[in-house]
């Protein structure tokens, strides 16, 4: 198993599936990003981030991306998507000169409101079962303030529409979202007219006789 996927910022790698089969380079600016590929369920394949076991090199450059590209949208809060988005919030957030962010969470303290929170899936936890909250106390900091949301990886769309439904229920509208990797196209359908920037996009990946294409 390699254990040198989302260390660096490479520049000895052409784009795209590797000669292992088993990663994929990602055009991340003029470098490169190495990815594992993961295989799905239904047997398509997906070069997968993980934003806490990247090196703090990668993990800064993203950070550093998905703040720019956020900054003109002008956001007074940063609120976190759990559970890997939270790392990357965290990051841009401090970019941004702000002196905290909002998490949301997916684990029931006893003063939650169980009317704010919304069943919660994604492309790596496909059977669901989880809740999304938000933690009642942090509404006076979001309530008519410019918002924006961070999560790690927009794929299917499934965690980024909770996260906005989830907010819609506190009267929150996002100005803007930001993500450290865009995986496919699925995700498009799922945000509305709320702007979308990333540091870098992925395609979905399908298997032939060849291997990934």
């Amino acid at each position: 198993m390699r254990t040198d996927v989302w260390q660096d910022l490479r520049d000895d790698l052409a784009p795209g599936v590797q000669p292992d089969q088993e990663t994929f380079a990602a055009a991340f600016g003029s470098r490169r990003i190495l990815l594992p590929i993961r295989t799905l369920a239904d047997g398509r394949g997906v070069a997968s981030l993980i934003v806490n076991q990247a090196g703090f090199a990668v993990l800064d450059a993203l950070a550093d991306a998905v703040a720019d590209g956020l900054r003109p949208h002008a956001p007074e809060v940063i609120v976190g998507v759990p559970t890997l988005g939270l790392t990357l919030a965290e990051a841009v957030a401090r970019r941004l000169g702000h002196s905290r962010m909002v998490p949301l969470g997916t684990s029931r303290k006893f003063w939650y409101d169980e009317a704010l929170s919304v069943e919660l899936k994604s492309i790596t936890t496909p059977g669901g079962g989880k809740r999304l909250y938000i933690d009642p106390r942090m509404l006076p900091l979001l309530r008519g303030a410019r918002v924006a949301v961070v999560d790690d990886v927009l794929s299917t769309g499934a965690s980024i529409a909770a996260t906005l439904r989830l907010l819609d229920l506190a009267g929150i509208a996002p100005v803007a979202i930001g993500a450290a990797m865009l995986q496919g196209e699925a995700w498009r359908d799922r945000v509305g007219a709320t702007p979308v920037s990333a540091a870098f996009a992925t395609p979905i990946l399908t298997k032939t006789a060849e291997g990934w294409t």
